[in-house]
């Protein structure tokens, strides 16, 4: 009977080293994976300045202008005035379709079978 016994102890502490051995290298393969998304996100971060910075470059006011006056002809663009501006309530828009008429709908419903 005493045998069993450390049979069996023998038997839990050696599956126990087993299943800490395990999570011991699942542990270190999370940790290699998180590390590594980590330098990914870093490197979009990077890449993400580098086109901010390239779009506030492109998008400076005298480029903008000189781009302007060059494609005059084509383009005709002018700088906005105040008195452009209208209110919402002053646009006319289209008159929404007028609904269907009640007695189109019941002949169509009389014609099927």
């Amino acid at each position: 009977m005493r045998t069993l016994i450390w049979l069996g102890c023998i038997l839990t502490v050696m599956g126990l080293a087993f299943w800490a051995y395990r999570e011991n290298y699942r542990t270190q393969a999370a940790i290699s994976e998180m590390s590594q998304i980590r330098r990914e996100i870093a490197l979009m971060r990077d890449d993400l300045g580098v086109l901010r910075a390239e779009w506030a470059y492109l998008n400076r006011p005298t480029r903008l202008r000189e781009l302007v006056d060059l494609n005059f002809d084509r383009l005709q663009l002018i700088p906005m005035r105040a008195g452009q501006s209208v209110e919402l309530d002053n646009i006319d828009y289209p008159a929404p379709p007028p609904p269907p008429e009640a007695d189109d709908q019941s002949d169509s419903e009389e014609q099927q079978p």
